[in-house]
């Protein structure tokens, strides 16, 4: 089985995989899931095996129709009422030009939101959610999301470009495209893997660890080739 297909079973099957995006841009390896499957178990597996930030992405077509802004757009229209969010602007990425980050949300029956169980219903009731919204008009998915939902809170949401890799090649979009050709809904929850001396985990150690736990490892190369020559890129 080549490592596409094994990463397409293993994400049917609630399973991780491991994607580098590339040594141009963050070179990070992040642990990858589709959110759908998060569990507690998952959630605390991302904590101690990854260490990084634990997002959940959302589809285009899903956060358009809830009206989700991008964190960076928000903070632009307040400038006037709150000066300093001008000077704190993110136009210096050094990867890259854009920001996917949204809202922090916590699901209404979480309590702090902060623990595995939290975040694995917040993250897993966010994907239902996604799955029903084709059928809603935009006022009743808003709804359905505002009487779930609170925010802020603890799970960081983060936006998939439209045309995903034929827009931006970030983590957000690479799992987005993977999950797309895996036939699934497209919504991952990733965290970025750290290294025990503070860094961001180096590719050599990524790939020991994923030959250790029989996880597919996937370069960012390897996602986009593979989006270029599917029927999602037209």
């Amino acid at each position: 089985m080549d490592k596409l297909s094994k990463a397409f079973s293993d994400l049917r099957e609630g399973k991780f995989v491991l994607i580098f995006d590339s040594d141009s841009r963050e070179a990070e390896t992040d642990m990858v899931i589709a959110s759908e499957f998060v569990t507690p178990e998952s959630v605390r597996a991302m904590r101690k095996e990854a260490g990084g930030l634990i997002c959940t992405s959302s589809p285009s077509d899903m956060w358009k129709k809830l009206d989700l802004p991008f964190l960076a757009e928000l903070f632009a229209e307040s400038y006037a009422k709150h000066p300093v969010l001008r000077k704190l602007a993110p136009n210096d990425l050094p990867y890259d030009t854009k920001s996917a980050f949204s809202l922090t949300i916590n699901h209404r029956k979480t309590f702090t939101g902060i623990p595995d169980r939290d975040r694995a219903l917040t993250i897993s009731e966010f994907a239902k959610l996604g799955k029903r919204i084709p059928d809603m008009d935009p006022e009743a998915a808003k709804d359905a999301f505002g009487a779930d939902f609170r925010a802020p809170g603890h799970v960081f949401l983060l936006n998939s470009q439209p045309g995903v890799l034929n827009d931006r090649k970030g983590h957000t979009e690479l799992s987005t495209a993977l999950l797309k050709m895996a036939g699934m809904f497209p919504s991952a929850t990733m965290c970025e893997m750290m290294g025990d001396d503070g860094k961001a985990l180096r590719k050599e150690k990524a790939q020991e660890h994923a030959k250790r736990y029989g996880l597919a490892y996937l370069e960012g190369a390897e996602i986009v080739d593979a989006w270029k020559a599917s029927e999602w890129s037209r």
